[in-house]
């Protein structure tokens, strides 16, 4: 049996290497490749997936990481000034949804029962895949990262709420009295773990972090241990890991967590995509192409028109109402159950759900590519949603500074080597700028007389409003390829006398901004070694001028600490492959 399960693993593994490789090729999502390897190992195709108690339990173990992971991104201090939009937004946009979901349902000559499971269907996005998504641009802290997972997760407690319900429906008053129950243990348990990690964690903190093993053996078992806790309550598993990442959000550690288990995630969560492709219902969808096209062109469209229109109203900018919209162009896998639900007790038929399905197919398709590609999108449509913008000052705009100004020097992204670049600006008495999306760092600079302005280097609004005729040098700490080729023919079409300095990590990247115009390109490993080369001629063999260099790296680092600027692997990784 276990070679059996192993041998059909492999396979697997094998074919999801071959269809990723392809999508690779021409540059697609890698989402994609996971579904579409599914699709070719169930039941239609090749028939691989036989043991779907391993591939399940894989995926299910994967899902628990995922939200793990994200749940330690969800600091509750950071995301209190989200909390609010992402509320509002997402019960708005469940209403909105629904009711146009039904319309739409019953002007296609569904019944109204069919009519209802449709469009509270269509109302649910799925966390998982956009979670994912976020994750591998590197984009989970950025605000636009935090509000559309606030509202996503809003759209899971209504989801669970409803599934509950419907599940109350058929069990009797029995199980409603079950369901109140639960909720009330839920909110019990809640509370305590919520003290636990303010009072209790903290003061073993430093201890559960002295060994690394040990720190991941503790994180493993605490994602586990409130898993566990929250489907015995009669929760789902998710509900519990993306409660254990949170309790760990304000944990000193919490970054070297995310580095030792995201290896985890990213194989675990394969299994995930792989589960859901095998599983699509194709059954004889014939009669329903029109509907399937009408509902995937409202979901995949009208859901992020309506979460653009509610973030518009609350004030928001069209940049973030855009992409904050795109993460709701899908249906989720709670979708998926509700209409497996509405077929279990007796309300639809097996047709509604292979349509569903394909709708499912359609959007998290299409949605994929929008997402990975929004940058390209927003480009092009940027000049047509100004519509979709109240006049005014914008809440998420962050501008407090002359928009006429010059700056000798324009800084984008500060983490970690903006701090650096900043005692050298300051030490050279030049004016600068800092541009960055982060708020909490935006806060931090202005709180320190700095200027900063909050935006992204791809957006090209944002770009045309600075001066860099004027400007004798821009410095940009981002490290995707494609950002920094667009900023600096951008700078270099206005002016050729700048200096600007850029960041890469691989040859081939700086060989291309070097031909671009970049004055200078930033090699972390290459500049590292050169260093460590540097050190040795000038100290040779003498230990206490290395122990002088220790202790004032030692000092800078403690400095960094303060100022929350660690070294943030997890992030640099996932920047460096986005």
């Amino acid at each position: 049996m276990a070679e059996v399960i192993f041998v059909e693993l492999a396979l697997i593994l094998i074919l999801a290497t071959v269809i990723s490789t392809i999508m690779k090729l021409f540059k697609q999502p890698m989402i994609i490749g996971y579904i579409i390897t599914g699709i070719l190992a169930g039941p239609y195709l090749f028939d691989i997936v036989k043991s779907q108690e391993v591939v399940s339990t894989f995926s299910q173990i994967g899902i628990a990481f995922l939200l793990f992971i994200a749940g330690l991104s969800l600091n509750p201090a950071r995301m209190k000034d989200v909390g609010k939009v992402a509320v509002i937004t997402g019960m708005i946009q469940i209403l909105f949804t629904s009711v146009v979901g039904f319309l739409i349902g019953k002007a296609l000559g569904f019944t109204d029962i069919v009519a209802i499971y449709v469009a509270i269907a269509l109302t649910f996005s799925s966390t998982i895949i956009i979670v994912k998504l976020l994750s591998d641009k590197g984009d989970l802290e950025s605000l636009y990262g935090r509000i559309s997972l606030g509202f996503l997760l809003v759209q899971d407690i209504v989801a669970i709420a409803i599934l509950i319900a419907i599940s109350s429906l058929s069990g009797g008053v029995t199980s409603g009295i079950a369901s109140i129950e639960t909720l009330i243990l839920g909110i019990f348990a809640l509370s305590a773990i919520g003290v636990f990690s303010m009072h209790v964690l903290p003061k073993f903190a430093h201890i559960i972090a002295k060994s690394q093993e040990y720190l991941f053996l503790f994180s493993i078992s605490w994602l586990f241990l409130l898993a566990y806790l929250f489907y015995s309550l009669g929760f789902s598993i998710e509900i519990g890991a993306l409660l254990a990442g949170i309790s760990l959000s304000t944990f000193p550690y919490n970054y070297e967590i995310r580095l030792k288990t995201s290896v985890l995630r990213d194989f675990f969560i394969l299994f995930f995509f792989i589960l859901l492709g095998s599983q699509m219902v194709f059954g004889d969808i014939t009669a329903y192409l029109i509907p399937i096209i009408i509902l995937s062109v409202f979901v995949l469209i009208g859901n992020p028109i309506i979460v653009m229109v509610i973030m518009g109203r609350l004030r928001y900018t069209k940049r973030n109402s855009f992409f904050s919209g795109l993460s709701v162009a899908q249906i989720s896998e709670f979708s998926l159950i509700l209409i497996i639900l509405g077929v279990t007790v007796g309300h639809l038929t097996s047709d509604v759900l292979s349509m569903v399905t394909a709708i499912a197919l359609i959007t998290i398709f299409g949605s994929t590519y929008m997402i990975s590609h929004a940058n390209r999108f927003y480009q092009i449509m940027s000049k047509y949603l100004g519509i979709f913008e109240r006049k005014g000052v914008k809440v998420d705009a962050h501008t407090k500074i002359k928009s006429n100004k010059k700056y000798d020097i324009v800084l984008f992204g500060y983490d970690k080597t903006g701090f650096s670049l900043l005692e050298s600006f300051k030490k050279i008495k030049k004016t600068f700028l800092v541009v960055d999306y982060n708020p909490e760092v935006l806060d931090t600079l202005r709180k320190n007389g700095y200027d900063a302005k909050y935006g992204d280097a791809n957006d090209l609004e944002l770009l045309n409003s600075i001066d860099f005729k004027s400007t004798k040098m821009v410095v940009s700490t981002i490290p995707k390829i494609e950002t920094s080729l667009m900023l600096i023919e951008k700078v270099r079409s206005v002016n050729s006398k700048a200096i600007i300095i850029a960041v890469a990590h691989e040859n081939q990247e700086t060989l291309e901004m070097y031909a671009k115009g970049a004055s200078y390109v930033i090699m972390p490993y290459y500049l590292g070694s050169e260093y460590a080369s540097m050190l040795i001629e000038r100290h040779k063999l003498n230990l206490n001028r290395f122990l002088v260099d220790k202790a004032k790296h030692i000092d800078d680092l403690k400095t960094r600490e303060k100022l929350k600027h660690f070294y943030k692997r997890t992030e640099l990784r996932k920047k460096r492959h986005s």
